[in-house]
C-alpha cells in the first residue's frame, strides 16, 4: 500500500509533468503558429455553433442533418450581410478616395499653424503637397483590388490564401459534428482523483469563454449598427464605414469609442463647414457608451468575465507580439482561462499553510 510520503512523490512528480505539457504546448503553438489560424478560427465557430447544433439534435434531428442545417443558415446570414454591405461600403472608400487630398489641405492650412502656435512641434518641415502627390488617391477607393493584386504576385502566398479559405468550413463542420465525441474523450483522460476538480474548473472556463465569445460578440455588433446609424442620421457620408470600424475595435474596452469618435470628428470637419455635426457626433458617441456601459455589456456579458480593461489590452498586445494574427485571436481566451486558474490558485493559497493557516 502506498505510504502518504509516496503520494506525496507522485502528487508532485504530476505537478511537473502538468508544467512540462504546458510549456511544450506553448512551444508547439509558437512554431505552429504561421498554420494555426484556420484551425483556430474553425474551432471558435464550432464552440459557438455547438449549443445551436445541440438544440437541433433535441428536435430528433441527426448530429450531421444538425450541423448541415447549421452550416446553411450561417451562409445565408454570410451572404445577406456581404449582398447589403460591400456595395454601401465601396462606395464610403471611393468618397474616401475623392476627400484625401482636401484633407491634407485643409490640415496644411488649418490645422498647421494652430500645432505651431500652441504646442510647439514643427510641422512646415514636411513637404506636404509631395506626400498628396506620392499617394494615389483615385486607387485608394479599390483597396481590395491592390491587395489581391498585391498577393497576386506569389504563387504561394495565393495557394496558401485559398488553403486557408476552404480549411476554415472543412474543420469547423468536422469539429462541430464530433464535438460532444471530443470532449467526452478528453474527459476520459483526466485522472480520476483530479476529476470532479478538472471538471470545475472546465465549466469555470467554459462559462468565461461562452460569456466573452457570445456576449461580447453580440456586444461589437450592437454597437456597429448603434453607431452607424446614429452617425447617418448626422448625415455623415462616411457612418457605416466608421460604425463598422467602432464596432470591431469595441472587442478592447474603449477602444471602439476612441477610434470611432476620432475618425468620425476627422471624416465631419472634412464634410461639413460648420461646428454643429462635430457636436452631434459627439453625442452619438457619448449614447452608445453609455448604452454599453448600462445595457449591453450587463445584459449581454454580465460580470462573469471578471477581465480588467488593462489586462483585456495587455493580453491582445501581448498575443500578438509573442504569436502574431494567432497570438491575438488566443489571447484573450487564454487570458480568460489564466483568470480561471488563478482564482483557483488564489483560493488554495489562501487556505495553505504557507499563508498561515493550519
Amino acid at each position: 500500500m502506498a505510504t502518504k510520503k509516496d503520494l506525496m512523490v507522485i502528487s508532485d512528480t504530476q505537478k511537473w509533468l502538468v508544467l512540462v505539457s504546458v510549456l511544450l504546448f506553448g512551444i508547439f503553438i509558437y512554431l505552429l503558429s504561421p498554420i494555426l489560424s484556420p484551425f483556430l478560427v474553425g474551432i471558435a465557430l464550432a464552440y459557438m455553433g455547438d449549443p445551436l447544433v445541440d438544440r437541433l439534435e433535441k428536435l430528433k434531428l441527426s448530429r450531421t442533418l444538425s450541423v448541415v442545417v447549421t452550416f446553411a443558415v450561417l451562409l445565408l446570414i454570410l451572404v445577406a450581410i456581404g449582398l447589403i454591405l460591400v456595395p454601401k461600403l465601396a462606395s464610403q472608400f471611393r468618397f474616401l478616395a475623392e476627400i484625401g487630398p482636401e484633407a491634407i489641405v485643409r490640415f496644411q492650412k488649418e490645422a498647421i499653424p494652430w500645432i505651431n502656435q500652441n504646442i510647439g512641434i514643427d510641422l512646415d518641415a514636411i513637404d506636404w503637397s509631395s506626400l498628396g502627390a506620392t499617394i494615389n488617391w483615385k486607387e485608394t477607393g479599390s483597396i481590395v483590388t491592390k491587395t489581391l493584386a498585391r498577393v497576386t504576385t506569389s504563387g504561394i502566398a495565393v495557394a496558401a490564401f485559398i488553403g486557408n479559405l476552404v480549411l476554415i468550413p472543412v474543420v469547423t463542420f468536422y469539429l462541430l459534428r464530433d464535438w460532444d465525441i471530443m470532449v467526452e474523450r478528453i474527459g476520459d483522460l483526466i485522472p480520476r482523483n483530479y476529476y470532479q476538480r478538472c471538471t470545475k474548473v472546465a465549466y469555470e472556463c467554459h462559462e468565461m469563454l461562452g460569456a466573452f465569445l457570445r456576449g461580447q460578440l453580440l456586444v461589437m455588433l450592437a454597437l456597429g449598427v448603434m453607431y452607424s446609424i446614429g452617425l447617418w442620421v448626422v448625415g455623415l457620408k462616411l457612418a457605416l464605414l466608421i460604425g463598422l470600424v467602432a464596432g470591431l475595435a469595441s472587442i478592447v474596452p474603449y477602444m471602439g469609442f476612441v477610434v470611432g469618435i476620432g475618425f468620425a470628428l476627422i471624416a465631419a470637419m472634412l464634410q461639413f463647414q460648420d461646428w454643429m455635426p462635430l457636436v452631434w457626433v459627439c453625442l452619438v458617441f457619448a449614447i452608445g457608451q453609455m448604452v454599453e456601459g448600462m445595457l449591453l455589456t450587463p445584459l449581454l456579458v454580465g460580470d462573469r468575465i471578471g477581465l480588467h480593461p488593462v489586462a483585456v489590452i495587455f493580453a491582445v498586445l501581448a498575443g500578438g507580439q509573442l504569436f502574431g494574427f494567432v497570438g491575438i485571436l488566443i489571447g484573450l481566451p487564454v487570458a480568460a482561462v489564466i483568470m480561471v486558474l488563478l482564482r483557483h490558485l488564489h483560493a488554495n493559497y489562501k487556505g495553505s499553510s504557507l499563508y498561515g493557516k493550519p
